[in-house]
């Protein structure tokens, strides 16, 4: 199969990271939703989780023992070939939710195939922010900097986000329609990652020293 051709199947996994449990309606879903129909243009297949569905334990461990739902949607994330993390801006930071997930990622440094490599190697990943304040660079810079820190590779503007004006309460999932810049960096963000993604299942990085 020629891996580098935009034909060649991949998957992703969206993990969204909403303060709010479904039914909630979401703007960190709706645009990480987005993403996913934007991905599906070039070939991606996959599926969001909401991660307040599910009892993720706290730790830096890949298992933290009875309850924890972690392992499932751990093994959904290293079966996929590209991981979006969407989240909410609270406070000019990712939530706390965003930052659960990147800690139980921190364990992925302990795991490597048989050559070495953390297992997250050749995966590549991409964020996408909501919030009513402008921090969306502050915070994808954050999430950027954790993923890049376990393993996954960042393809160029390899986020999408909306933030609204300052002082206001309009939410992006409130919007008439979809701006056409956040459409836009959504697009880009689809066929940058999923570029990325091929290129990486076609040419692996090296084995660690």
């Amino acid at each position: 199969m020629d891996t580098t051709s935009g034909t060649t199947p991949l998957r992703a996994v969206a993990l969204v990271c909403t303060l709010s449990p479904s039914p909630q309606r979401s703007s960190s879903q709706l645009l990480a939703e987005q993403t996913m129909a934007a991905l599906a243009d070039h070939g991606v297949t996959g599926k969001v989780i909401r991660i307040a569905d599910h009892d993720v334990k706290p730790g830096i461990g890949t298992d933290m023992g009875e309850g924890d739902a972690w392992p499932e949607i751990r093994d959904t994330v290293l079966g996929c070939d590209i991981l979006i993390l969407s989240t909410p801006i609270w406070l000019g930071h990712p939530s706390s939710v965003a930052q659960r997930v990147l800690e139980r990622l921190n364990a992925e440094l302990g795991e490597s195939d048989d050559e070495g490599r953390p297992l997250t190697y050749g995966k590549a990943a991409a964020v996408c922010v909501v919030g009513n304040e402008d921090g969306a660079h502050h915070v994808s810079a954050e999430l950027f900097q954790g993923l890049n820190d376990v393993g996954f590779s960042i393809a160029p503007n390899a986020v999408t986000y909306w933030v609204g004006e300052a002082m206001q309460g309009t939410d992006y999932q409130d919007l008439d329609k979809t701006p056409e810049k956040t459409a836009a960096t959504t697009r880009t963000l689809a066929v940058n990652t999923a570029h990325l993604a091929r290129r990486l299942k076609s040419a692996p990085y090296p084995p660690s020293s």
